[in-house]
């Protein structure tokens, strides 16, 4: 039940919708991500597609060749979005230019697959099935500048904080570790400077706050179905909310103290909660299946979901900046005729 009202108003019913077929449904994966150039990337088997919001266009990206292999993860570049890192089931970190479609470098490290990628700045961080992860620096040959090592199984999470000096992951092993971080090499510290061990699940749902900087958010699977705040300088737990499900993402309102989380077993909904007294303000149904991964635009004002339903839908959720206008957003759902594949 909501107990609490918004200030404006949020359509209950998706600004559209988007075949996706193919669409793994695997925790683990991180399978979708909105770049700064306003380009949305979501990877469907062995193949990534590019989708243009404002033209519809839809560019093809096929990452990988051989018949048992796919796409595991995708992240843009936090700076322009000219660049995609793709990772994949056989643990190779790809770079690709969006722009002229090619593959820039293939970067090798891990021993299994790549569930998520994460940037920052020059360096792309990669967390694989042996538990690693990996510090690659795009502009040289030697590409892997630090190793993690912290977690005994999959890492499925990683966020690096706004100010580049802290990355934290999450994992199968129930664990968030928190690193010293640094985009010069040599200056890393390989042991996480903190471990936190509160959660029963895997941890999947990883989100700094935009206006505290040192608060993180955290959420976990079906044995757990709690999201957790954390001082992030001493890993001391702020607060705990049990949501009731398996959380799968959490994104930050830019303009609003809000956050919105995604949910698998049993709502397969998103949750748009206030910050910090975690009261629910709206929750978003329509997906049929667990809705395992979320991205947000780069104007802040809206988020598309993928689920395990083998649909895209794109809410407009978040406030938009004070300067900006509220548009009208349509209420009718639009089912779009043409899939992406």
């Amino acid at each position: 039940a909501q107990t609490a009202k918004l200030s404006r108003h949020v359509s209950s019913m998706p600004e559209k919708m988007l075949d996706a077929p193919g669409l793994l449904d695997d925790y683990y994966l991180n399978l979708l991500s909105w770049g700064q150039n306003n380009i949305v990337a979501i990877a469907l088997g062995s193949d990534v597609y590019l989708w243009n919001p404002k033209s519809g266009k839809i560019i093809e990206i096929p990452a990988v060749e051989e018949e048992n292999e796919y796409v595991s993860s995708v992240n843009f570049t936090n700076e322009g979005g000219a660049h995609i890192a793709i990772g994949t089931s056989t643990g190779l970190v790809q770079l690709w230019d969006i722009t002229t479609q090619k593959k820039l470098r293939k970067m090798r490290g891990h021993a299994g697959r790549i569930g998520v990628l994460n940037w920052n700045k020059h360096v792309v961080s990669s967390g694989g099935r042996d538990g690693n992860i990996l510090n690659h620096d795009v502009r040289i040959g030697q590409h892997i500048v630090a190793t993690y090592t912290g977690h005994v199984q999959e890492v499925c999470s990683l966020k690096w904080s706004s100010s580049g000096r802290t990355l934290a992951s999450g994992g199968n092993d129930n664990q968030v570790n928190l690193w010293e971080g640094s985009t010069s090499e040599g200056f890393e510290r390989t042991t996480p400077r903190v471990t936190i061990n509160e959660h029963q699940a895997a941890v999947k749902a990883l989100g700094w706050c935009p206006f505290e900087h040192n608060v993180l958010a955290t959420g976990a699977g079906t044995a757990d179905r709690t999201i957790k705040f954390f001082n992030a300088m001493n890993g001391t737990l702020l607060n705990s909310v049990d949501t009731g499900t398996q959380v799968c993402a959490i994104e930050w309102s830019r303009t609003e103290k809000e956050l919105l989380s995604s949910h698998g077993y049993t709502t397969n909904s998103l949750c748009l909660w206030k910050y910090p007294s975690m009261t629910k303000v709206k929750e978003l149904r329509g997906h049929t299946k667990r809705v395992l991964y979320l991205a947000q635009s780069p104007g802040g004002e809206m988020v598309v979901s993928g689920a395990a339903d083998e649909t895209l839908r794109f809410w407009n959720v978040f406030a938009p900046k004070a300067t900006k206008t509220i548009k009208e957003v349509p209420s009718k759902l639009y089912r779009s005729s043409r899939a992406i594949r």
